[in-house]
């Protein structure tokens, strides 16, 4: 922990809350998300929060130790959603696939605006842009490894990880908005267009029970479920 100068440890009296971590980080990931990397400094930050800047030293070294935390934690909650969704336990590979997908209408699980705010920054710093570049590799290892797992071959793995990714990451960079009922609508044909297999109406109802989606009950394979 950095040690604090005379003048510090006054401000901190006349405060009486330095913060924490998480408060700090918090800041910093919604400057990030809403006005670019640029916005991520610390005057402001502790401006924004009404905490004594030399505060902040209290939990990071410097700015650069802020801005690898932000790209530590989008890695984990980002791509470990990947991952995770990927080698879950399913039955068929449509199963598999709805598992994934449900990390895309998840925001607990996956953060579309931080992942957005993240290559926006990775278009101006050279360490962001490895770290974007080694999180897609992960993410597409993961998907590819879901398609072998279900006896798909190399290739065709590969192709169809690609399909499923491209089309996620596209939605983030042209940062479409649907409505909820028209995405959860179009799932069952996303999942035949990237496996070739349409789920089971048992696979959908599971699939909308995890999101707490209600369908219309004129949904189709929802009179056999």
């Amino acid at each position: 922990m950095a040690a604090m100068n005379d003048t510090g440890a006054s401000n901190e009296k006349n405060t009486g809350w330095r913060g924490s971590r998480e408060v700090w980080m918090d800041a910093a990931r919604q400057a990030l998300i809403t006005s670019g990397v640029d916005a991520v400094k610390i005057q402001p930050l502790a401006g924004q929060l009404q905490i004594a800047r030399t505060s902040f030293y209290w939990f990071f070294k410097d700015r650069d130790a802020l801005l690898d935390a932000l790209l530590e934690e989008w890695d984990a909650k980002n791509t470990g959603a990947f991952v995770e969704a990927c080698s879950a336990y399913a039955e068929t590979i449509s199963e598999a696939v709805l598992n994934l997908i449900t990390v895309f209408h998840d925001e607990t699980l996956f953060d579309p605006q931080l992942d957005f705010a993240i290559r926006g920054w990775a278009h101006k710093s050279d360490v962001a842009a490895a770290r974007v570049h080694e999180a897609d590799e992960a993410r597409l290892k993961a998907i590819r490894a879901m398609f072998l797992r279900f006896g798909f071959a190399e290739d065709e793995s590969d192709v169809r990880a690609r399909t499923v990714y491209l089309t996620q990451i596209g939605y983030i960079a042209m940062q479409v908005f649907e409505a909820p009922a028209v995405r959860m609508a179009r799932a069952s044909g996303y999942v035949k267009t990237f496996c070739g297999q349409a789920p089971s109406p048992r696979e959908l109802a599971r699939f909308h029970a995890r999101l707490k989606f209600d369908p219309p009950a004129n949904s189709q394979g929802y009179a056999e479920g």
